[in-house]
């Protein structure tokens, strides 16, 4: 008999707003509060506390448009955060400071997630929708330079950029830059040349969301409708499709894969959380506490793995944590 789900750990409640967007930042060695950001509709960055479960600061930068990316840059005090207002805001937190510190007006009308990438001590890329509708942005943070602007060619109809994941192989190698767009294709950038390397129809619907492993160059997107796409990259750069799952129910929000690379979790429409193995993508758990649509899944970056967590954000306005297959 398989063991029924568990219960989350403990529930965050607060918000008062649907939750798009959670953050950890629990890796820390020094004796530090682990911490999970989590960005809201009404426009709030939450910071909660995980030890006493409430929130420790509320910061308010996007005119009471709904957040819905937040990334930390090299430790909690040094906060993204991306919201309707079509702005991304740059935050130091440091001495319990909660201004914005820069932020970058990207004139992009979309949902679309930046992608942050670390590539140098105190030196980031961030790729993000651009204001021409098929176009995704490349800047360098903190200086804002642009590095590159990926057009697709002209009558490639790949519609808006839906969500973008840039990765690098190891700290020498170039960043590259896979972006889901409207049409469901997933396509792989080069940003030094500026130009797709390889373009793959992985959904009939937009990709809603994807998550991509580096060391097994496998990749998986979720969309409106019940599938999820598993694709590879092959030693010449293209992308094929590797496998499909067929989901119960229609709508993935959001998909994650955990750092350890050995489950993923997604976030659906039908108010459920569910769990994979990520190497042959056997179901695992269903996670059914929410009472509305789940926007979104993280997991925590606890180095001790018996610590980890999971967390989902609700339109039901809760936060849900949830310890499960911590043990290696």
């Amino acid at each position: 008999m398989a063991l029924p789900p568990p219960d989350p750990q403990f529930v965050l409640r607060g918000a008062s707003a649907a939750v798009h967007t959670l953050h950890f930042s629990c890796g820390s060695q020094e004796p530090d509060v682990p911490i999970l950001f989590s960005g809201s509709e009404n426009g709030f960055v939450h910071v909660w506390n995980l030890k006493t479960h409430r929130v420790d600061t509320a910061l308010d930068g996007h005119g009471r448009k709904s957040v819905y990316c937040v990334e930390t840059m090299g430790g909690k005090d040094r906060l993204l955060s991306q919201g309707r207002d079509q702005r991304i805001c740059l935050w130091d937190l440091a001495e319990g400071r909660t201004s914005v510190m820069d932020s970058v007006f990207t004139e992009n009308v979309g949902f679309c997630r930046c992608s942050l990438l670390k590539v140098a001590q105190g030196r980031w890329l961030m790729a993000m929708a651009a204001k021409a509708l098929e176009e995704v942005q490349v800047l360098e943070l903190p200086s804002k330079t642009s590095v590159c602007t990926l057009k697709p060619e002209v009558g490639a109809k790949l519609g808006m950029p839906m969500c973008l994941k840039l990765w690098q192989l190891n700290c020498g190698s170039q960043p590259l830059l896979l972006a889901g767009y409207e049409d469901g294709s997933v396509v792989l950038w080069n940003l030094s040349m500026g130009k797709a390397l390889s373009q793959l129809v992985c959904h009939q619907e937009p990709v809603m969301s994807l998550d991509f492993d580096s060391e097994k160059a496998k990749g998986i997107s979720g969309s409106s409708e019940k599938v999820l796409s598993i694709w590879s990259l092959n030693e010449q750069q293209n992308l094929q499709v590797y496998k499909t799952h067929k989901l119960v129910n229609a709508g993935i929000s959001d998909i994650t894969i955990r750092p350890d690379k050995k489950i993923l979790a997604t976030a659906g429409w039908d108010h459920r959380i569910r769990i994979f193995g990520w190497k042959k993508l056997k179901p695992l758990a269903v996670l059914d506490y929410h009472t509305a649509t789940v926007h979104c899944v993280s997991f925590s970056d606890h180095k001790n793995p018996s610590e980890r967590l999971l967390a989902a954000g609700s339109k039901d306005h809760r936060i849900s944590i949830w310890s499960i297959y911590t043990q290696t």
